[in-house]
């Protein structure tokens, strides 16, 4: 069994492979702030996108959505804030999505929270 950094690490990449082949462009990975991580920084069309990346092996363990607390997405919309501060408030439309990855299944959640 890998390791939960590993296994994050390789979701992450199929995450990455996923969005770029569906024609997203990759803006930041592993964003920090003050605030904690974004796992993904994409734009689609003219929407940015922030996406949290979460990886099992298997469906015995909370996956996807139901793996984020409202912790966790607070500490992620004031990550995203930091973002849109630092590019000057550029990007005024963006959303927040979810991409729950289980045994090389991938499911892109849009508008998650």
């Amino acid at each position: 069994m890998l390791k939960s950094h590993t296994l994050g690490k390789i979701g992450e990449a199929l995450a990455y492979r996923f969005l770029t082949k569906n024609k997203y462009k990759i803006l930041e990975i592993n964003y920090f702030s003050p605030f904690g991580e974004i796992d993904i920084i994409a734009k689609f069309k003219k929407m940015i996108v922030f996406v949290e990346v979460k990886t099992r092996s298997t469906y015995a363990y909370n996956v996807g959505l139901e793996a984020i607390n409202k912790h966790k997405i607070d500490c992620i919309k004031k990550t995203a804030n930091c973002f849109l501060e630092n590019y000057n408030k550029k990007y005024k439309d963006y959303r927040f999505d979810v991409i729950s990855i289980v045994d090389d299944k991938i499911e892109h959640i849009e508008n998650a929270f």
